[in-house]
């Protein structure tokens, strides 16, 4: 077989030839795999058929846990801008106490990892994610009950062990369950329903700035039941993964789900019979994931190394893009721009998480058009540019400090620095939703292969939960002592992201996720997934001819 890159024949040539009579041929160019391609020519798809309504219901139940988790990253930054909250814990917005107590939520998170595996491999994805929202609910009646730090910080503990668990489950099973034509949308789709939670936690919390007292913060720790208690309720009624089913010898009830599902009930549908055949080839019925202490599946070979860090790359980058800055300790940001009211703070931070929400589910509706690698790249590299203007623009609105006025509040000589500091977050908000929020939750599960998933998803948690530690415990102390200066870490980090993330990372869009073997087995995988080939097809959607492009 040639070289793909000096743009000769690849793969297999079947001559015209071979058939009695001539065909109508169709050429043409893809950078995915030739059989999905020739899946989606043979049945394509339909968006509104029974089976996919179906599904779009079981992911929003899967969403969910998205949306709890937004809700609780909101919360505590709200809650550090609530004058009572702090009022009662002796706590302000910025220094190492409010890393503390924020930083119980990650702390419970890492203490989770060792049992994402046994709970999402061994009792399956649906059961993973009702045994984390259900150790959510104790965790909220914990918090919501608190009346001093220990007690506080036990549900913030409980919260982040049970967020664990159903964070690793939800995505798994919404890429899992949907079909290979709508996987990436959905999948994306997963990681923007964060600002749902996002969005109703600080709106709730600006409305309960009126109520006033301990109510003012206590009902908004009670409201995160709502999203807990419906996943835990719904999840009983769901099906399962049919790759989990698979592998633990359900292969019947596999079928099933994928014949009603993505079949349209015709059991020899071609995306029946792609899926099937390539469960019967790919997936390992006796691999790791069925024994929970084993992790070796994640670094048996230089393919599976290359997985796990394109998984812990995007994991880790997404959250040292200076976006925790934005999300838990926006109240100190905006008082290094001049905007210290608490009112004023709660209303921008609305404001803000609407059109995240907004560019986020933009962002996942071009994952498939625009692909992985692309919108990650430009959000990486745009996040980069932000933050050095977000860097001078708040140099410039602290030099122009001038003394104090006759009330003792700060006088400064450059407004409109403060007013494109405030442009700047906003702006930071657009670019890293749009790419980097919708491939947070579907790329480190795509990279990885069925045996890899749960045991490689707790990996990825795992550094999430340290990245976050690291975000808890070092900001709020750099806002605190240095300012607008922490910025200047963030520009400079964020050009080595970028810098990263266009060598090492690979495209995974127009591939079924047992394909994606195939990259990762090339000798360099970036360039595999991005290289192009030109598909003959007859008029009855069969592949007579594939041709690699320059």
């Amino acid at each position: 077989m040639a070289d793909k890159d000096r743009g000769v024949e690849v793969l297999h040539n079947h001559y015209f030839a071979q058939f009695e009579e001539p065909r109508d041929v169709d050429h043409i160019v893809i950078t995915g795999n030739e059989a999905f391609e020739e899946a989606m020519i043979k049945e394509p798809p339909d968006p509104w058929s029974k089976g996919q309504l179906f599904m779009y219901a079981f992911s929003i139940v899967g969403f969910f846990c998205s949306t709890m988790n937004g809700y609780d990253g909101s919360l505590i930054n709200n809650l550090l801008q609530n004058p009572w909250f702090r009022e009662k814990y002796g706590v302000e917005n910025d220094g190492l106490w409010a890393g503390i107590i924020s930083s119980m939520y990650q702390i419970g998170g890492v203490t989770a990892l060792p049992f994402v595996g046994p709970c999402v491999d061994g009792f399956g994805r649906r059961i993973g994610m009702l045994i984390g929202a259900s150790i959510v609910i104790v965790g909220t009646i914990v918090q919501g009950i608190s009346n001093d730090h220990g007690q506080f910080m036990g549900g913030r503990f409980l919260l982040g062990f049970g967020v664990s668990i159903a964070s690793a489950a939800g995505p798994m099973y919404v890429i899992e369950i949907n079909h290979p034509a709508y996987r990436g949308v959905l999948g994306a789709m997963y990681n923007t329903l964060w600002f749902s939670g996002s969005i109703i936690s600080a709106g709730s919390s600006r409305a309960a700035l009126n109520v006033g007292g301990d109510y003012s913060w206590r009902l908004i720790t009670w409201l995160q039941l709502l999203f807990s208690g419906i996943i835990a309720i719904s999840c009983l009624f769901l099906p399962e993964s049919p790759r989990w089913l698979y592998v633990h010898n359900k292969k019947h009830e596999a079928k099933r789900v994928l014949t009603k599902y993505h079949g349209r009930d015709n059991p020899n549908s071609p995306w029946v019979t792609l899926q099937l055949h390539e469960y019967e080839e790919l997936l390992n019925m006796d691999g790791a994931d069925k024994r929970w202490w084993d992790y070796r599946a994640l670094f048996r070979n230089r393919a599976a190394r290359y997985r796990l860090c394109c998984n812990l790359a995007v994991s880790i980058f997404g959250q040292w893009a200076g976006n925790a800055v934005l999300s838990y300790f926006l109240g100190s940001v905006l008082d290094t721009a001049g905007y210290t009211h608490s009112i004023e703070q709660a209303n921008i931070t609305l404001i803000n998480n609407c059109q995240q929400f907004a560019f986020a589910i933009l962002g996942a509706l071009l994952v498939e058009r625009i692909g992985r690698r692309p919108l990650l790249v430009f959000s990486f590299a745009a996040c980069t540019v932000v933050w050095l203007g977000m860097t001078i623009a708040s140099s410039q609105f602290e030099e122009s400090y001038a003394g104090e006025d006759a009330d003792g509040d700060p006088i400064y000589t450059n407004p409109a620095a403060s007013k494109a500091a405030l442009a700047m977050i906003f702006l930071f908000g657009a670019v890293y939703s749009i790419g980097i929020t919708p491939l947070q939750a579907l790329y480190p599960v795509e990279v990885l292969s069925f045996e890899m998933r749960a045991k490689g998803m707790a990996c990825s948690n795992l550094a999430v939960s340290a990245a976050g530690m690291l975000n808890q415990y070092a900001w709020p102390v750099s806002m605190d002592k240095i300012g607008w200066k922490t910025y200047i870490v963030f520009t400079i980090w964020g050009g080595v992201q970028t810098t990263v993330v266009y060598f090492l990372l690979p495209e995974t869009r127009g591939r079924t996720l047992e394909e994606l073997d195939e990259i990762f087995n090339a000798r360099h995988p970036v360039r595999a997934s991005t290289a192009k080939k030109q598909l003959a097809f007859t008029n009855e959607g069969d592949v007579i001819e594939i041709r690699g492009v320059i």
